[in-house]
């Protein structure tokens, strides 16, 4: 399979649910983007990696690794997103110590804050971008509109992210059994906002 390089086009919020945070990134050699949802913490830390000029008075837990990778001369040459499931990305840290080269699985929002700490490229499956790809054509005069199409674009994922997500209701009318279960492919999925509504209806009938 192909690898199609991505470049950060930035993080954008939602207007109308608050909290709620995607990062976008770019096709570098097409007009798609592919929008990743992203917890309040990884977008600040991302978004200060993105402002050179920021500096945090202690580092935060991406510039701590950083630090302890320099301290033991490890490197990330390159992060790969490289599965998609269930609206989850995974992701891999490809990286070299002593010339011998290591694969880390990470989550993907704290994979491209380190990248963006290594200088290090980002890339995904071809295959990954035409499944979750989303084309935004914007005329080059209307470049003053970008960010509030940006903000759009993240409203109607996110909302689609909400509607595809099952609600509490859903979950009273489960046994115990098929809520475990939904408990332990939601933390295999890293949905911890739906396991933790799962685990809230468990914890009602103990």
């Amino acid at each position: 399979m192909s690898l199609v390089r991505l470049n950060i086009k930035g993080i954008s919020y939602s207007q109308t649910q608050n909290g709620a945070y995607a990062l976008i990134l770019n096709e570098m050699d097409g007009d798609r983007k592919l929008p990743i949802v992203i917890g309040a913490f990884e977008a600040q830390s991302i978004a200060i990696a993105l402002e050179k000029e920021i500096r945090p008075p202690r580092p935060l837990t991406h510039d701590l690794f950083k630090n302890f990778a320099d301290r033991f001369d490890i490197i990330i040459k390159q992060v790969i997103i490289h599965k998609l499931v269930d609206g989850v990305f995974y992701s891999s840290l490809i990286c070299e110590r002593d010339k011998i080269e290591e694969i880390i699985d990470a989550r993907t929002s704290d994979a491209i804050a380190l990248a963006l700490r290594f200088d290090a490229p980002i890339f995904t499956y071809k295959n990954i971008l035409d499944k979750a790809g989303i084309y935004l054509k914007v005329n080059p005069k209307e470049d003053e509109n970008q960010e509030n199409q940006d903000s759009i674009l993240v409203d109607d994922f996110l909302a689609e992210e909400v509607e595809n997500k099952p609600s509490k209701e859903m979950y009273s009318s489960k046994t115990l059994q098929e809520l475990q279960n939904l408990l332990d492919e939601a933390v295999a999925n890293e949905d911890y906002e739906k396991a933790a509504h799962i685990r809230d209806e468990m914890s009602k009938r103990e």
